[in-house]
């Protein structure tokens, strides 16, 4: 058996490889679109990490303003025995009436004490809904730069094929155009 394979090149074959060691055009446009799809790579990172930053937030906010609304059904439960101590109060005397008058007393002392913390967990609450919208809004602007950055590959991939300057203009403002779009999004814009 011999060890000498026999291969027979296409004329398009030969055109291509020819292409690819003497066509400057061809090879700026590639290490370009690789570029781009180097920079693509890392926009469609950052905005996959925005995203969960926001969804984080998101949760956090939900879990916060469950916490105020027990408190403030804590609240509203103390309020319901103070006023059935008023009531109890309101009707007898001696020391009942004292001992009732006491247990008012002692819930209002309670509902001042759950109130503060009732307002914290919900301006906490908002809080965490902000930066969850902001975060929203920084993963729209790396969506938006990778897109962009995903049109100007495939139209620096058209260029290669047809060799259309014009075409290869539009591919790098587009790409310009990503570019601008994530130095917005890193910014926090």
């Amino acid at each position: 058996m011999s060890e000498d394979h026999f291969h027979v090149h296409g004329p398009h074959e030969h055109e291509a490889e020819h292409r690819a060691l003497h066509d400057p055009f061809a090879g700026r446009v590639a290490v370009m679109t690789a570029i781009f799809a180097t920079i693509g790579s890392l926009f469609g990172y950052m905005g996959g990490a925005t995203q969960n930053d926001a969804l984080l937030f998101k949760n956090e906010a939900a879990i916060r303003r469950t916490e105020a609304s027990d408190q403030w059904n804590f609240y509203q439960a103390k309020s319901s025995k103070q006023n059935l101590a008023e009531l109890g109060a309101a009707v007898t005397t001696g020391d009942q009436q004292a001992r009732y008058l006491k247990e008012v007393d002692r819930y209002k002392g309670e509902k001042e004490a759950i109130m503060p913390e009732a307002r914290k967990l919900e301006e906490q609450s908002k809080a965490a809904e902000l930066q969850s919208e902001a975060s929203m809004h920084v993963h729209h602007r790396w969506a938006q730069a990778t897109t962009l950055i995903q049109i100007a590959i495939a139209l620096a991939a058209i260029t290669i094929l047809t060799r259309n300057k014009g075409l290869q203009a539009v591919a790098y403002v587009t790409a310009g155009g990503a570019i601008i779009i994530g130095a917005l999004a890193f910014a926090h814009i």
